[in-house]
């Protein structure tokens, strides 16, 4: 997915508040914003707009000296996120469609996502999960169903911390020796690494990677050799969140897409209302 102009104002909300998660110190934030603006100045809109914010979270790291500004978030989404796993693990294994219920509570958990908005807590987690178990869904889980049971090597790509014990749920209804699960290489935003999966209990259920790339989102041309070679072997991939899908969408790669459109531009892109909750496959391939 290309960039669009609503894009910029956005990226540059999200430097503000990344540069204060990074420093406490004014001077920082001026000087961040100001080389943010001319890189926004110079962007090309035809690339996507993970590979601007990669570029505004390598500037905000490299004045602030802080390689992680988002460490305590996300342990602290990456707990809560922990204490509502035995309920939800009860509401799936109870469900007459467990599958679809653990579809439904995995995108649930893509609404944990700092590049969206910071004002987040447990009231705002439960009510989205809540939304997630009822509403109706743009896309087809059976759909999905089919995919898995027809496939042999899956490519799960996960998204944020706190929202990876929600893709737990997801993967333990799944065949999970059919799966491998792909992190960021580096910190980025609240995105997850292999660090966080191991905090989460993930790391010992499914075999997880990491896509070499401090991107939120994947960039093909800018993962490890490692990355690549699982992700053209997979019969198909699950793209988790926003980043993956304004990466992925145009890939030449059976994709299903499960996100919360938590944006204008990226709802109109999918062609559905902003909130909605997606499980959408690219065209066939």
């Amino acid at each position: 997915m290309k960039t669009y102009y609503e894009c910029i104002p956005c990226l540059l909300r999200q430097t503000v508040d990344a540069v204060r998660f990074a420093s406490d110190d004014p001077k920082i934030h001026e000087a961040v914003l100001r080389e943010v603006l001319k890189l926004a100045a110079d962007m090309d809109l035809r690339q996507t707009p993970p590979m601007m914010a990669r570029n505004i979270h390598r500037t905000i790291r490299r004045y602030s000296g802080n390689d992680d500004p988002y460490l305590q978030v996300k342990q602290d989404f990456n707990r809560m996120a922990l204490n509502l796993y035995p309920d939800l693990k009860k509401r799936v294994t109870q469900s007459p469609d467990p599958v679809s219920t653990a579809v439904r509570l995995a995108i649930a958990g893509n609404m944990i996502d700092f590049g969206a908005r910071r004002d987040m807590d447990q009231d705002f987690v439960l009510a989205g999960i809540q939304n997630a178990l009822t509403c109706d869904l743009v896309g087809d889980i059976q759909a999905f169903k089919n995919a898995v049971n027809r496939a042999d090597r899956i490519l799960y790509l996960g998204d944020n911390t706190g929202e990876i014990v929600f893709d737990r749920l997801l993967i333990e209804t799944l065949p999970s020796d059919k799966i491998i699960f792909a992190v960021r290489g580096y910190p980025v935003l609240n995105d997850a690494t292999i660090e966080d999966t191991k905090e989460v209990g993930l790391f010992n259920i499914v075999k997880v990677i990491d896509n070499g790339s401090d991107a939120p989102g994947t960039i093909l041309e800018d993962c490890s050799p490692e990355f690549a070679e699982h992700f053209n072997a997979a019969d198909f991939v699950i793209a988790k969140g926003q980043g993956n899908y304004e990466t992925l969408s145009d890939a030449d790669k059976r994709i299903f897409f499960l996100l919360q459109a938590k944006c204008p531009v990226i709802a109109a892109d999918i062609g559905c209302e902003v909130g909605r909750l997606i499980v959408k496959t690219n065209a066939e391939r």
